[in-house]
């Protein structure tokens, strides 16, 4: 069984970025693979492995730079990637088309991508693919089997799992669940560097959403303590009611 996993270039979580315009600043920012794809490489490994036999590869839309995040996917185990040299924006139906025109007639019984990306929260990409080239979409997948030509997904709900089942070839979108990254081996990390990872021109329509302006949220008002015990609740009421303005 063939996988094709779609994978974003984000910075990583735990930094701390500096606003720049309309963008970050990104002097000294690490990127990495973003959280949610990390999940799905690892659904695809498992369902690989499951099977016996196929192949993962990893599918990515950004510049140059992003080959760094492709290796990390390979070292995690992926058999192959391609990187689609574009733009990549808050035009989520742009990123969409170039994946589409790349996926469009691809043998891979499933494609997978993370629920949303870190850095824009947007969760669209995913769907937006599966409606371009044709296929059946799941999203918010928490775990999945292949059971013959179907998928049976499993969606964590407010009131329990929702189950459901998908003809292949299919779209899922994996979210956090029981699929946990494994960690690079070292043996993974130098076979990575031998592993293929081609480069294309991506073909797509032209970026129609930009971003016109980013800025810091403002600071955060200083406390105010109103008294101490059963005697402050009048007072904090009526400030809650008459300048909060959440009662």
């Amino acid at each position: 069984m063939n996988v094709t996993v779609c994978v974003k270039r984000v910075p990583d979580t735990a930094t701390r970025i500096r606003i720049d315009g309309s963008g970050i600043d990104s002097t000294g920012v690490k990127f990495i693979v973003s959280p949610y794809d990390e999940f799905a490489i690892e659904a695809a490994l498992r369902s690989k492995e499951a099977v016996g036999d196929g192949t993962v590869s990893l599918l990515s839309l950004g510049d140059a730079s992003t080959q760094e995040s492709l290796r990390a996917g390979l070292a995690m185990g992926a058999d192959s990637a391609l990187l689609l040299i574009g733009e990549v924006g808050m035009d989520g139906l742009a990123t969409a088309k170039a994946l589409a025109s790349e996926l469009e007639g691809s043998d891979a019984a499933l494609i997978l991508f993370g629920v949303k990306a870190a850095d824009d929260d947007q969760q669209q990409v995913g769907p937006m693919v599966a409606t371009l080239i044709n296929r059946p979409c799941v999203t918010g997948v928490a775990s999945f089997e292949v059971n013959g030509d179907m998928a049976v997904c499993h969606r964590e709900v407010e009131a329990g799992v929702e189950v459901t089942e998908v003809d292949l070839p299919a779209v899922l979108t994996i979210t956090k669940g029981e699929y946990e990254p494994r960690y690079a081996s070292l043996n993974g990390i130098m076979a990575a560097k031998r592993k293929p990872l081609e480069e294309k021109e991506a073909t797509s329509d032209p970026v129609r959403l930009r971003v016109a302006r980013m800025s810091e949220p403002p600071p955060r008002a200083a406390g105010r303590i109103v008294g101490e015990g059963p005697d402050a609740v009048p007072e904090l009421v009526r400030l809650l009611r008459e300048e909060a303005n959440v009662l």
